[in-house]
């Protein structure tokens, strides 16, 4: 929600991360511990080390990684903690590709699983996407990501149907450390090891999205992004899709139910990749949505860097939110009216049930057999009585007549209530 007493001042950091940020430092001064690896040939080398293999898959992902690893060396500036954090996460990465291309090739049977007819919603970040895919992911005819998939996309070499997933004990510990380091991202989006989840992951496996600019100050990265063919990243993130369901041993025909707002920047490669998609789009009051949006990567990159400026965070996802509807935009124009269906954020907010009944029209689906399952998620999370997000444009060098000037258009043409 839109804080009404709004500060000019975002929230700060953890102690937490001040504590570690500090340890790491002395650690490194003083030899205990080693300056991180920052650089693309040496951390590859040191994957293929750890895993004992070599085939990375595509290599089309190296583009983008090397353009990541500058803007993080060159615009991030890390603190010691956020240095180590970004190598660890690089590495993790490069050690799943690794590992998914062994499983390729020991089991080529699931590369033939198809990936019929999925519905992804598509929407800014903060419009209610997360809403529409965990209410959607609780009805069992369609497959749905959970969250230590999308931590943990690719399972472990010793990986075996029934047995205990280690993705799951990893995915809880980085959730408490998450909680620890600011708990407000959870607030922001509250999730767990077994919550449905968004497939940010499988695109971050190609080193691909928003997910970065998110958590890092790279700029240079974000927009040499927009430049670029994202149909590698959407095959990767295909082929990943069929591991996890063949993981599952869900069966092939359940369409699969996904999401990310990168989706609106990249709608063509999305579509080339997943030709029968059909698309829920979600609007929300771009006030909210650049605020909300802004607020998010705010509380993410301050814990990897003690210079994050909010001013430019604002400007930053105000231009970004502007790009991602442009696009997403321009992207319809192309697809059949009966492929694509519009959901408000304040419709969902006011009557939840009927705006899913237009969606399963939309589906051609009874709902009936889903509502039990989407009554129960509304009822668990009423329980879980989060406190709410509460952020301002004003924090973050905004006026809001500045975002109606730039984003007026949008909520004319889409009817979006203010």
């Amino acid at each position: 929600m839109i804080s009404r007493d709004a500060s000019l001042q975002p929230p700060r950091r953890t102690r937490f991360i001040d504590g570690l940020n500090g340890a790491m430092a002395l650690a490194r001064r003083t030899g205990l511990a080693q300056a991180p690896v920052l650089e693309k040939e040496a951390l590859l080398d040191r994957a293929r080390a750890h895993t004992g293999l070599e085939d990375f898959g595509d290599p089309w992902f190296e583009k983008p990684l090397a353009v990541l690893l500058a803007a993080l060396r060159g615009e991030a500036r890390l603190n010691a903690a956020g240095q180590w954090a970004a190598q660890a996460q690089i590495e993790k990465v490069l050690h799943d590709r690794l590992w998914a291309q062994q499983w390729f090739e020991r089991h080529p049977e699931i590369l033939e699983r198809p990936l019929p007819r999925p519905v992804i919603v598509v929407g800014p970040m903060r419009s209610g996407t997360t809403r529409m895919h965990r209410l959607l992911s609780a009805d069992r005819r369609f497959s749905h990501l959970r969250s230590f998939e999308t931590i943990s996309p690719v399972p472990r070499p010793d990986f075996r149907f029934g047995g205990k997933d280690s993705r799951q004990v990893l995915a809880s510990r980085i959730l408490r450390v998450a909680r620890l380091a600011n708990p407000r991202t959870l607030t922001i989006h509250p999730t767990g090891p077994l919550e449905p989840e968004e497939e940010l992951g499988l695109l971050v496996s190609s080193f691909w999205g928003m997910k970065h600019e998110a958590q890092w100050w790279v700029p240079s990265y974000g927009r040499w992004c927009e430049q670029q063919d994202a149909v590698p990243a959407y095959r990767q993130m295909a082929r990943l899709l069929q591991l996890i369901g063949w993981s599952q041993q869900s069966s092939s025909l359940r369409p699969w139910i996904l999401k990310t707002p990168q989706h609106m920047l990249d709608l063509p490669a999305l579509l080339k990749v997943f030709p029968d998609a059909r698309l829920i789009f979600t609007h929300r009051d771009p006030l909210a949505v650049v605020g909300s949006a802004a607020s998010l990567a705010w509380n993410q990159t301050i814990i990897y860097s003690d210079q994050a400026r909010p001013e430019a965070i604002g400007r930053e996802w105000l231009r970004k939110t502007a790009l991602q509807i442009r696009r997403m935009r321009d992207a319809r124009d192309h697809i059949p009216r009966e492929r694509m269906i519009d959901v408000h954020y304040d419709d969902m907010e006011s009557d939840w049930r009927g705006a899913m009944e237009r969606v399963y029209r939309f589906l051609g689906l009874d709902i009936a057999p889903a509502l039990p399952a989407m009554e129960a998620y509304q009822r668990r999370t009423a329980r879980l009585k989060r406190p709410p997000h509460e952020y301002s444009l004003e924090e973050f060098g905004l006026e809001p007549e500045r975002v109606q000037l730039e984003l007026g258009d949008y909520v004319r043409t889409y009817g979006i209530a203010r």
